[in-house]
């Protein structure tokens, strides 16, 4: 069964597009973390309960002074929509509508930086989001446990194939109200690149971090840090 996913979703899939420019990763599909999908506090939780705008949200994320030496920023790739098919995954077919359209799926205030390191194919890009504690559980939530559902399935990017290989990771506790993580593999051409995102909802705000797996664990806390600063 084939399937259109909009590349925008939260970015989680905006990866993809990259993937045909990435080197290949040998260290990452060693690397181990200890970081959960979907653990933490009940989304209807009241604390913090203000939204940010998109231009708020601007402000809290980190830039290249706060990554330290050897980090570059990267131009905004341009939105692409209509490219993306996703074959033989049941949980990825299920989301495509929602997705695709826009749904429940997108947050209107939004923010994103993307940096690379050190002059190679390393990079690292945080994404911010602020709407209701539901709305934004509910569909971080619906988004990994499809990402998740099939363990191995392929993805057509512009009639490129693309091998991919998704695990579930355990989240980093005690961070925010609720926590998830994964680990994506995407093989072609005989590349292969290795991504880890981890999520943290903290209130009315959702934090994404994804990227070579050892920036995303050097620079989770720092970006949480910035995104949440104490009232």
């Amino acid at each position: 069964m084939r399937v259109r996913v909009a590349t925008t979703a939260l970015g989680i899939t905006a990866a993809l597009l990259a993937v045909p420019a990435c080197s290949t990763d040998t260290t990452g599909a060693k690397h181990h973390t200890t970081s959960s999908a979907g653990s933490g506090k009940p989304a209807d939780a009241v604390r913090k309960p203000a939204m940010l705008s998109s231009a708020a949200l601007e402000t809290r994320l980190l830039n290249e002074n706060d990554l330290g030496t050897g980090y570059l920023s990267k131009p905004e790739r341009p939105a692409q929509h209509d490219d993306v098919t996703v074959v033989d995954c049941p949980a990825l077919s299920k989301l495509g509508g929602d997705a695709a359209t826009g749904g429940t799926l997108t947050f209107p205030r939004k923010a994103k930086a993307d940096f690379t390191y050190g002059g190679s194919s390393s990079e690292v890009s945080e994404e911010l989001y602020s709407d209701s504690a539901n709305k934004l559980s509910e569909g971080i939530g619906r988004i990994f446990d499809a990402m998740t559902g099939c363990p191995t399935y392929q993805v057509v990017v512009g009639g490129t194939p693309i091998d991919m290989t998704s695990q579930k990771l355990p989240a980093p506790h005690g961070l925010g109200d609720e926590q998830w993580s994964q680990l994506l593999t995407f093989s072609t051409g005989g590349r292969s690149t290795v991504v880890k995102q981890t999520a943290i909802r903290d209130g009315s705000l959702l934090l994404i971090v994804s990227g070579s797996p050892a920036l995303v664990d050097r620079h989770l806390h720092k970006a949480l840090t910035k995104a949440t600063p104490a009232n």
